[in-house]
């Protein structure tokens, strides 16, 4: 098997430790960041960093040269929370396709975001009604993404990020009368992200969108108390409501299509 050349575009909590596990495997990875105090540690890990921001012109003549002979470019950077979201999420995606040729595919790393509240399932075939301003920033560039590349974009909809140090019982510690305490959440463990994201590359997996969430949804007052509690915070308090706000990340594409079995499927067992 010929081991493939990536370019990861994004060096951060996720970007990172998926380079590692890639160079670990035989890859070649070309890592991108923002950041030039990045490139000593990246280089440390065996990566070849490139500085550069996507939208900044003066920066452009990097692109050519870190897309360059890669078979597969990921795109895993959020967008910024600033004014004029959409668009200059739009404009910095935009900046690379110039350089792209018609034999790399490109996996973006979207967000379950893009779903509305219907207060059941949510699944990949459905029509998506982004709430926020992120969740439409992120939407668009999907967009953006499959008019240009047809079949060779897969997107990725993660849920939340938790895992490591990005511990949930920070998030909402010591807040108080907190909504929608009896919704079901909506998470995945940095580990299944780099796992899906493996699959798709090990199995060529293009054209697709493919949601990432765990198996189990507990309730969000449940699990926020618990977690909370275990670090030793006080845990939030939530508002009695009847009326409630939520979706359901369905996973089952992820684990049919791929043949993928979560690491950490039951988000209560994390803090357990």
């Amino acid at each position: 098997m010929n081991l493939k050349q990536i370019s990861i575009i994004g060096s951060g909590w996720l970007g990172t430790p998926l380079a590692v596990k890639l160079l670990s495997q035989g890859y070649t990875v070309k890592s991108s960041t923002t950041s030039s105090n990045k490139t000593a540690e990246l280089k440390k890990q065996g990566l070849t960093p490139y500085v550069f921001t996507l939208g900044n012109p003066d920066k452009d003549e990097v692109i050519p040269d870190f897309l360059n002979s890669s078979d597969i470019i990921i795109i895993n950077f959020p967008p910024k929370r600033i004014p004029n979201i959409e668009t200059v999420y739009v404009n910095q995606v935009s900046a690379i396709l110039p350089y792209l040729n018609p034999k790399q595919n490109v996996l973006f790393i979207s967000s379950t975001s893009v779903y509305q509240n219907n207060n059941n399932w949510v699944k990949e075939d459905m029509v998506v009604a982004p709430e926020k301003k992120s969740g439409e920033a992120v939407y668009a560039v999907e967009k953006l993404l499959r008019d240009t590349l047809k079949e060779r974009l897969t997107i990725l909809r993660f849920s939340g990020l938790i895992g490591y140090d990005r511990l949930p019982g920070r998030f909402l510690a010591n807040k108080t009368n907190i909504a929608n305490g009896k919704a079901p959440i909506n998470v995945i463990h940095r580990d299944d992200c780099i796992g899906l994201i493996n699959a798709i590359i090990k199995q060529n997996c293009w054209g697709e969108v493919i949601n990432g969430s765990t198996d189990e949804h507990p309730l969000r007052e449940d699990f926020y108390t618990l977690a909370a509690e275990k670090i030793g915070l006080t845990p939030p308090t939530f508002l009695k409501q009847e009326n409630i706000l939520f979706k359901k990340v369905c996973n089952t594409k992820s684990k049919t299509l791929l043949n993928y079995k979560y690491q950490h499927p039951d988000p209560l067992k994390l803090i357990a």
